[in-house]
């Protein structure tokens, strides 16, 4: 049974930093594509960030370019989303979700599996 199971979500003032991880289980982590979503009340699930199963090719959302940054760590099962210069458009439920045999992708549907999600509260 897979599992991927997100921590490190929080309430926040704008220009802080959190730093979510998300530990995988279940499935061939070190084959799998790992991706961020997250989403906002009212909105639709959006891309956050992907990285491949080596780490060699990673995508960020426009919105977050230069303040987030995606790793894993096959050797731990587990990929981390490191958040910069929190805005409060940043806030939303974020959730890791896991891509078998496919490439890195911002498109939701391509993830098999997805974790329950963490909050994040960004304040002005």
């Amino acid at each position: 049974q897979v599992q991927l199971v997100e921590s490190g979500g929080g309430l926040v003032q704008a220009g802080d930093s959190l730093r979510l991880s998300c530990a995988a289980s279940g499935l061939s982590f070190s084959n799998a594509v790992m991706g961020w979503f997250r989403q906002a009340p009212g909105r639709d699930r959006e891309s956050v960030a992907g990285i491949s199963w080596g780490g060699s090719n990673i995508f960020y959302a426009d919105s977050v370019k230069g303040r987030f940054t995606i790793s894993r760590d096959n050797s731990k099962n587990m990929v981390s989303l490191q958040m910069n210069s929190l805005k409060t458009e940043d806030t939303a439920i974020y959730y890791c979700a896991a891509s078998i045999g496919r490439g890195v992708s911002a498109n939701s549907a391509l993830y098999a599996y997805w974790g329950q999600g963490t909050q994040v509260t960004v304040s002005s």
